[in-house]
């Protein structure tokens, strides 16, 4: 049987690594030619080689989400190169510190915002153009579970995984009858390097994170990611402006 996604191109920001790599390969294993964007080239370059022996074709550009010029070269290489974009995981993003609001660094709080927030807006608008030339795609951004609740001394990462679920829910609403949908990912405590470095290798801080999860584990990102070639599917023709959580049942 052949794979669903062949003749398709998917798009993934943040893909050296993590989420974003398991979201490429995902969409690799699925038959899509991939487009892999990152800030880190070493790591980008091996997301693409493991696409490649997928048997798919894949590129790999650097792009600093933050910065409208890369955010519109990104989008024009895809273009290029694979003639489209129907699937796009907008997944780079950084934690920031850990620092109560009051003495959380100005420089800091406008980091996280220009790279989670800022860099999904950027992002979206530029493929939602390139889609609505096409005549449709999807959209999905990664949020967080702190982007529908609060937790302490993380308020700038806080803020932006908030505002990705309203952005894209003000994006589902606005291309809804254009063929587009826009969906978010509220992925729980998954183990990536994000993780790592919040606990620093902490062996007891690690399980202390996996028993505050209702299901008892930690999640992977191979998990995450199937949830996000699940939405992009027509499987999930009649999903749009959602946000889903993949928490092992902690918000619940």
């Amino acid at each position: 049987m052949e794979p669903p996604f062949i003749g398709k191109v998917a798009l993934v920001t943040g893909a050296a690594a993590g989420i974003g790599r398991a979201s490429a390969l995902a969409f690799a294993r699925e038959g899509a030619k991939v487009v892999v964007a990152d800030v880190n080239v070493a790591g980008g370059e091996e997301t693409v080689a493991l696409c490649r022996e997928l048997n798919t074709d894949a590129i790999f550009v650097r792009c600093d989400v933050s910065q409208r010029g890369d955010v519109e070269q990104l989008i024009a290489k895809a273009v290029d190169t694979f003639g489209r974009i129907d699937f796009a995981h907008n997944n780079a993003g950084i934690e920031g510190v850990q620092a109560m609001l009051v003495d959380y660094p100005e420089e800091v709080w406008d980091q996280v915002i220009d790279i989670n927030l800022k860099g999904v807006w950027l992002c979206m608008k530029y493929e939602i153009r390139q889609m609505l030339q096409q005549g449709g795609g999807a959209i999905v951004n990664t949020s967080s579970v702190a982007g529908l609740s609060g937790s302490r001394g993380v308020s700038a990462y806080v803020a932006s995984k908030h505002g990705i679920v309203g952005i894209t829910k003000a994006a589902a609403l606005e291309y809804a009858r254009n063929g587009i949908r826009v969906n978010a990912i509220c992925p729980g405590t998954i183990h990536t390097a994000m993780i790592d470095r919040f606990t620093r290798g902490d062996p007891e801080l690690l399980s202390q994170f996996a028993e505050g999860e209702p299901i008892g584990r930690l999640g992977s990102p191979e998990e995450v990611a199937n949830a996000v070639v699940w939405l992009c599917s027509e499987k999930a023709s009649f999903v749009t402006g959602a946000t889903l959580a993949v928490d092992g049942g902690r918000l619940a």
